[in-house]
């Protein structure tokens, strides 16, 4: 996330993220596990009509930490390729487990 705000390619806050998704420019949206529930619905509704990826994942606290701000509710990627890998790396998160893929690499 540090990356892509560097890189101009990373927004935050709810009102600009908002916007910037209604214009069509938003690739990712990544919604803080402790944001309000009609924050996350909201995002959810916008995301789904637009087809737009969204992920719920850190906390407001950990998201302003990664791209070097305070607390964050809600930030938005607008680049293809940010997106990308910053869905497989939560994904790999959220369904990392106790050690069941150590050896993965090596069966395949």
């Amino acid at each position: 996330m540090g990356l892509a705000r560097k890189a101009n390619k990373l927004v935050s806050g709810d009102e600009t993220c908002e916007r910037l998704l209604k214009s069509g420019k938003v690739k990712l949206i990544v919604v803080a596990e402790d944001a309000s529930f009609n924050t996350k619905k909201k995002y959810e509704n916008a995301c789904f009509h637009r087809r737009v990826e969204m992920r719920i994942f850190g906390t407001k606290e950990l998201l302003g930490k990664f791209i070097g701000k305070g607390i964050t509710s809600v930030v938005a990627i607008l680049d293809k390729g940010f997106s990308n890998n910053l869905l497989k790396m939560i994904d790999d998160e959220n369904n990392a487990c106790g050690g069941e893929d150590i050896d993965k690499k090596k069966s395949l």
